[in-house]
C-alpha cells in the first residue's frame, strides 16, 4: 500500500481494489467527532432488530440468496433421477418418496425430502457451455459467454455478475449493502484471478459486491478494513490518519485519469454505514446459540448459510453463498466436479452437508417468517453427463464419474412466493436433454431481478465497448 503514496501516478493507473480501500478508509479512519460517535451509539441502541434476537418483525421487503453449487451436481442422481434407465444411465442411488406426493429425489437427502412442500424442482435448466468458468460466468450473469472458452478465469470483457448488478440497482437498508458475497470468490488453485464472472466485468469492478471472507479453520466471517479492534496503538491510528490525508490530497490533483477522491469517499462512507448497521454484532456469527450453529451443521457451507440468513434479516437484498470447502478434492474433482468416484462422493461427503444445511436454512427461514419475502436459489453451473464414465469434456473423468453436461440440469427454487412441492419443466428419459419448459440462465436471473425489484429491462453502460445493454435479456418464471 506504501507504494501509492511513493508513486503517485499509480493511483491513476489503477483502481483501488475493496481490500486496500476499506484497509485505509475503514472505520479506524473515520475521522468520526465524538457527537458523531455518540450518535451512532444511540442509532445502534435504538435499531436492535433481528440479527441480535431473531425477531423478524421488521422484514417487510424481498430478499434472496444465491447458492452456488460450485463444480456442477449430477441432475440424474440427485433430483432428477431416472429409476427405469439403464444400470449405467441411472446409477447406484435410488429413489425415495418425499413430503409432496408424486416428487421423488435421492435416497441420500432425506432432508430435503421432509422440506420438498417448501421447494420448487426446476428440472429443465439448459444452456450449451461445458467449461466450468465460462459456464460458471452464464449462470451468474444470465449471459452467454463472450468468448471461446479457452479459460476459467475472470477477463475485463465478463457480463456483470448478478451480485454486481444489485450493488449497483439494489438498495441498501438498514446501514447494509444490497448485495453481499460469502464466504469467498471461487477460485482454481493455481490460478493468479477468480473464476469468471463473479464481478462488475464490463460495467465496472466499482460495483462488486462486497466480501463477507470465511475462515474454514474457525468458521467465522470478517469483512476486512472493518473489525474493530478493543486495542491498538495510537501510533498505527495516527498513521493511518495521515496516509488518508495525503490520498486525499492526491485525489484533489488534476489529472487525465480523473480523480480518486470520489471513489475513496464511497468506501469510507460504506464503511460508516456499515458501522451505522450494527456490523460488528451482525458480521459476528459466535451471538448465534450453540444449538443453532450445530443445527446447520458446523462446516463453512452450513455457517455460510447461517450468516445469509443473519445478513436477510439486517436488510441485505442479495446474499450470495459459493459452495467450496472439505468438499474440494482437487482441481480436477473439485466440490461437486465428481469426475471420479461419483457416488462414493456424492454419499460420504457432498450429501450429508447439503442435506444438514440447505433443509435447516429453509426451515429457519420459515419459522422466523421470512421464507415468503426471501427467494432462495441453489444451482450449479452445469450438470453431469447421464452416462457414467462419459467423456464430454475433461479427459480426467473415469469410468467412476460423470463429466460436465450443461444440455439439461436442476435449480431449486423455494420461497419468495414461489409454489412449493412442484416440479417445472421436464428432462428427457435419461436425464439428458430438455423435454418440456427450457429455463436460460438469463431466465433464472430476470427472476431474481423481478423478485429483487429491479425491472430486467433497466438499461446500463457498458464500460468494454460504451455499449448500452439491458440488465436481463430473459423472462421472469412464473412459479406461483
Amino acid at each position: 500500500m506504501l507504494s501509492i503514496i511513493h508513486d503517485p501516478l499509480n493511483v491513476y493507473q489503477r483502481r483501488f481494489n475493496r481490500r486496500e480501500a476499506l484497509g485505509v478508509g475503514g472505520l479506524s479512519l473515520l475521522g468520526l467527532t465524538a457527537p458523531q460517535l455518540a450518535r451512532l451509539r444511540s442509532t445502534q441502541a435504538e435499531d436492535r432488530t433481528s440479527a441480535s434476537d431473531g425477531s423478524s418483525a421488521k422484514h417487510r421487503y424481498n430478499s434472496c440468496v444465491f447458492i452456488f453449487l460450485f463444480g456442477g451436481p449430477s441432475q440424474i442422481d440427485l433430483w432428477d433421477m431416472k429409476p427405469a434407465a439403464p444400470v449405467e444411465i441411472r446409477g447406484d442411488f435410488k429413489p425415495i418418496s418425499t413430503k409432496v406426493p408424486g416428487i421423488q429425489i435421492c435416497e441420500h437427502l432425506p432432508g430435503l425430502a421432509s422440506q420438498m412442500d417448501k421447494v420448487c424442482l426446476v428440472r429443465s435448466m439448459t444452456h450449451n457451455m461445458n467449461v466450468h468458468g465460462p459456464a460458471c460466468s452464464e449462470i451468474f450473469s444470465g449471459r452467454e459467454y463472450f468468448n471461446a472458452p479457452t479459460t476459467d478465469q475472470a477477463d475485463p470483457q465478463d457480463w456483470p455478475s448478478l451480485s454486481s448488478m444489485m450493488m449497483r440497482f439494489g438498495k441498501p437498508r438498514g446501514g447494509m449493502p444490497p448485495s453481499i458475497v460469502l464466504p469467498w470468490y471461487l477460485q482454481f488453485t493455481g490460478q493468479s484471478r477468480r473464476i469468471a464472472g463473479q464481478t462488475g466485468g464490463r460495467m465496472g469492478e466499482r460495483h462488486n459486491a462486497l466480501l463477507m471472507q470465511g475462515s474454514a479453520a474457525t468458521l467465522d466471517f470478517q469483512v476486512d478494513g472493518l473489525k474493530l479492534e478493543q486495542t491498538v496503538p495510537i501510533a498505527r491510528i495516527q498513521h493511518r490518519r495521515e496516509l488518508f490525508k495525503t490520498i486525499q490530497a492526491i485525489g484533489r490533483e488534476r489529472s487525465p485519469f480523473g480523480p480518486v477522491a470520489v471513489e475513496f469517499e464511497r468506501y469510507r462512507q460504506r464503511a460508516f454505514s456499515l458501522l451505522q448497521g450494527r456490523a460488528g454484532e451482525l458480521f459476528d456469527i459466535q451471538r448465534e446459540t450453540p444449538k443453532m450453529r450445530d443445527r446447520y451443521g458446523r462446516t463453512m457451507v452450513g455457517q455460510s448459510l447461517l450468516m445469509a440468513r443473519r445478513l436477510v434479516e439486517a436488510g441485505v437484498s442479495l446474499v450470495s453463498v459459493n459452495w467450496e470447502d472439505e468438499t474440494k478434492i482437487s482441481g480436477t474433482n473439485t466440490c461437486w466436479d465428481t469426475h471420479e468416484n461419483n457416488f462414493s462422493k456424492l454419499n460420504n461427503l457432498l450429501c450429508p452437508i447439503f442435506d444438514q444445511a440447505y433443509p435447516a436454512f429453509l426451515q429457519d427461514l420459515d419459522e422466523r417468517g421470512l421464507l415468503e419475502t426471501t427467494l432462495v436459489v441453489a444451482v450449479g453451473e452445469f450438470g453431469r453427463t447421464p452416462h457414467m464414465g462419459q467423456f464430454s469434456q475433461s479427459n480426467n473423468t473415469k469410468k467412476s464419474g460423470r463429466d460436465h453436461w450443461p444440455s439439461v440440469f436442476t435449480a431449486l427454487i423455494a420461497g419468495g412466493g414461489v409454489r412449493g412441492g412442484q416440479v417445472y419443466g421436464e428432462s428427457d428419459r435419461h436425464a439428458g436433454f430438455v423435454k418440456d419448459n427450457p429455463v436460460s440462465p438469463a431466465d433464472l436471473t430476470a427472476t431474481i431481478f423481478h423478485h429483487l425489484g429491479v425491472d430486467p429491462s433497466r438499461e446500463y453502460v457498458d464500460e468494454f465497448q460504451k455499449l448500452r445493454h439491458q440488465v436481463s435479456d430473459g423472462r421472469p418464471l412464473n412459479l406461483g
